[in-house]
């Protein structure tokens, strides 16, 4: 199914929600739209209008894209550190400790 025949959008609503202890109402709050609405786009049952979905990305200091996907996004962690590993000491070999 193509993106643009209804099939769902994706979000990472619940998880940047839940990183700032929001709850539904004080999102909602912040958004000027009603609490169950927050509930509707965070299941997928809702898609939101593009004024809604730069408002929730502008909310978040995020791009619409790291919110909203027409594909299963992956868990916001693994998508993070698979981007900075190479720039960690995590992905380099141990060095070695100098015994005197």
């Amino acid at each position: 199914m193509s993106p643009l025949n209804g099939s769902p959008i994706h979000n990472r609503m619940l998880v940047l929600r839940a990183e700032r202890g929001l709850s539904r109402q004080d999102l909602a709050d912040a958004l000027g739209v009603n609490y169950q609405t927050i509930g509707y786009l965070e299941r997928g049952d809702y898609s939101p209008s593009l004024e809604l979905a730069l408002r929730l990305s502008e909310y978040f200091g995020l791009p619409v894209e790291a919110i909203f996907s027409f594909h299963p996004m992956r868990p916001l962690s693994e998508a993070v550190f698979s981007q900075t590993r190479a720039d960690t000491e995590w992905s380099r070999p141990p060095r070695k400790v100098r015994r005197k």
